[in-house]
């Protein structure tokens, strides 16, 4: 039986994609992840589960001389309680970050990646990643992420809304205490506010200074920030959840900076404008100093200051403004070895993103930046893509003023560099899972997934669709002739700013081929909007995802057609979508009922002044200045135009995209007497990591996109 039949789910010996994507987190058990390189580069530490049906994470090292693999922490070894007893601060974190796994799914370590430091079950454990100990340390509890000092002598970590210090060894009384009280109920030090871990990518709150003297802490007030509450009303005995949701035009929280001695003694204010840059970025504290990025509330300012940590006074050091918005980009600032700034422009003239040293370009036009992952010596490796689909690593040396690509083929790259050692992760479009290689200056070991391999394989073609070069994927059933017909189609987007949908990397196309398999030839387009095609493309959406989204999905669209006459039937043209993907998909029937036939919507915003401000006012603008605009793109709007069937899907739990926005439009559908189906998800967050939710819920849409498309 060929790989990836329509056939495969009856297979005997088969527990079907659907079953098999839901067991294995969508493949991303068992992959190695968060790569550590020791300084003297005689090992690599890395997390990974035991299996690819394993979700308990654990650390473990490679050799690099051996390329022997040790395990130094399982969680079921340490005889702990399961995840049901997580502190509510890592709950919130793993949702923000989208981490489906459990166990150690985070860790730090000293300068010389000789220690570690990791939370399980609200306690703090301890490893000496050289001998292999591990043992728990006395704290408070519940501990929440926990982060070595450089020079490994003292461990930060944050319990009861606020920092605490304890000795590598315990000390002789175990934890020194609380750095700071909290003022009020409403204020926390330590922790990564809603907006910058869920749009900023800011997950901590906390910094060490390089000699481990003292801390660069966050201070959030949350008494403005407008209060909403999740109930769950399958269980109406349990009280509903309060959380602080600063929806577009509401306050944020209040952000401030303060700089305390690890041991306690004093607390100095970070001073600069806050009312004009109250978003607090991201903060880089090394041997050159302490910096801090703040953002402006439209987003087209950004600084990056100097701070005094004697007496918290700051001095401006770079400004990046841009009259649309300022792009976060992850790894800055940072500092070359000899001291000269790291950052990275958008160049309107070339229209590039480009890496910056001491304020020159020093990449060429026409190779956008990705991410910085990292500055040694006068190296620095970062991320970037000559080709949307692509994602390929690269080096600038300064010392010779060039950039080189490490890694070659149709790809998408990542990696990590101490010294002579690198670590580079490769997941392919020619091949299943995730390569990891180190290279070292004695030769190459390589780090093994323990992923399974998809009962499917993926057989794509990518394209470049309309006179807008859309970069398009097209999937048809696996051993499809044209004498058999033409097929429904399934447009299965994202859409948005921020993802990508068309990867040259296999992993992506797992579930499209699946759906592919059930009779459907299925079409993924990455629109205006989208990362990796330049500034101008990803700012044609400010103040209107609705025409420039919209419409480029139909020219995808149609180029497929064009492409495979025999394929695609434009009568029978269904769609499908999460998140951004979902307000897309039933967008589409509201707006192009000629063109799209049924719909599936998880998740939608279809209100977009119930979503967050960050992310919201960056793209239309803020409510009370540009109110047109949230009219413009807002679904409600529009439920009077339904004549094409509609699933609507949500979590009940979702605290990002709350299910207000798809019980807002149901209503407004059923004021209007539009019929339309709501499939509500009790207990389930913006993710859907339950294996019988996820496996079933493929099978639903499925089910629901064939009745309906006939």
């Amino acid at each position: 039986m060929t790989t990836g039949s329509v056939l495969a789910d009856s297979d005997p010996m088969s527990i079907g994609y659907p079953r098999q994507s839901a067991r294995t987190r969508r493949f991303t058990l068992g992959v190695p992840r968060a790569f550590q390189i020791a300084s003297d580069g005689s090992y690599v530490a890395f997390l990974r589960t035991k299996a690819g049906d394993d979700p308990v994470t654990c650390l473990w090292t490679l050799d690099t001389a051996t390329g022997a693999e040790r395990l130094v922490a399982d969680p079921a070894a340490l005889d702990l309680p399961g995840e049901a007893d997580l502190p509510p601060e890592e709950r919130a974190r793993r949702e923000r970050a989208r981490e489906q796994a459990g166990g150690i799914v985070g860790y730090a370590v000293d300068r010389d990646v000789t220690r570690a430091v990791f939370a399980l079950a609200g306690q703090l454990f301890a490893a000496d990643l050289r001998s292999g100990d591990v043992r728990a340390l006395p704290a408070a509890t519940p501990v929440f992420d926990p982060r070595l000092d450089p020079a490994g002598r003292r461990i930060a970590y944050v319990s009861g809304r606020t920092v605490h210090v304890t000795a590598w060894d315990g000390g002789a009384d175990g934890d020194e205490g609380a750095l700071i009280q909290p003022e009020s109920d409403q204020v926390s030090y330590g922790l990564a506010e809603f907006i910058a871990a869920e749009e900023m990518n800011r997950m901590r709150g906390y910094w060490w200074s390089p000699d481990g003297g003292a801390l660069l802490v966050a201070r959030v007030d949350e008494t403005p920030v407008t209060r909403w509450t999740i109930a769950d009303p399958a269980n109406p005995d349990r009280p509903a959840h309060e959380v602080a949701y600063p929806a577009a035009g509401t306050p944020n929280a209040i952000v401030s900076l303060v700089l305390v001695k690890s041991d306690g003694g004093g607390r100095v204010a970070v001073a600069w404008d806050r009312g004009e840059f109250p978003y607090v970025v991201t903060a880089s504290w090394d041997r050159h100093g302490l910096r801090i990025v703040v953002q402006s509330r439209d987003q087209r300012a950004q600084r990056v200051l100097g701070v005094d940590p004697s007496n918290g006074e700051t001095e401006l050091l770079h400004t990046a403004h841009d009259p649309v918005w300022t792009e976060i980009v992850s790894g800055v600032p940072c500092n070359t070895g000899s001291g000269r700034p790291v950052w990275v422009v958008d160049d309107a003239g070339t229209d590039t993103r480009r890496l910056t040293v001491a304020g020159e370009p020093v990449t060429p036009a026409g190779l956008q930046v990705r991410s910085v992952l990292g500055a040694e010596g006068e190296r620095i490796l970062f991320t970037a893509a000559e080709e949307p689909t692509e994602v390929h690593v690269w080096s600038y040396d300064g010392a010779t003023g060039t950039a080189t690509r490490l890694t070659e083929g149709q790809g998408v790259f990542g990696g990590v560099r101490t010294g002579e050692v690198t670590v580079l992760t490769a997941s392919l479009l020619d091949r299943p899972g995730v390569a990891v290689e180190v290279r070292t200056p004695s030769g190459v070991r390589e780090i093994a997934s323990l992923a399974q391999v998809p009962e499917v394989t993926p057989k794509v073609e990518l394209l470049r669709a309309g006179e807008r070069e859309i970069r398009t994927a097209v999937l048809l059933p696996t051993g499809w002739e044209p004498d058999a017909g033409p097929l429904p189609v399934l447009v299965d987007p994202y859409g948005g700013p921020h993802a990508q949908r068309v990867l040259a990397t296999r992993r992506a196309f797992y579930e499209p081929q699946w759906l592919a398999d059930q009779g459907f030839a299925v079409v993924i387009a990455d629109g205006r909007g989208t990362p990796a095609r330049g500034p101008a493309w990803e700012r044609a959406v400010r103040g209107d995802f609705t025409g420039p989204v919209l419409d480029d999905q139909v020219a995808a669209l149609e180029e497929a057609a064009r492409r495979h006459p025999d394929a695609l039937d434009l009568g029978r043209v269904g769609v499908r979508g999460w998140s951004f993907g979902g307000w897309l998909a039933a967008l589409a029937v509201l707006r192009r009922p000629d063109v799209f036939h049924a719909a599936v919507a998880g998740a939608p915003v279809t209100d977009w002044r119930l979503y967050d401000t960050h992310y919201t006012e960056r793209y239309l603008g803020h409510p009370e200045e540009e109110p047109e605009n949230y009219t413009a793109n807002s679904l409600i709007e529009n439920a009077g135009k339904l004549e094409r069937p509609l699933l609507l899907i949500h979590g009940l739990a979702d605290d990002n995209v709350v299910a207000a926005h798809t019980l807002r439009l149901s209503s407004a559908l059923l004021a209007a007497g539009r019929p339309h189906t709501v499939l509500p998800l009790s207990g389930v967050t913006h993710m859907t990591p339950q294996e019988i939710v996820a496996e079933n819920l493929l099978r639903l849409q499925v089910d629901f996109l064939k009745r309906n498309l006939g």
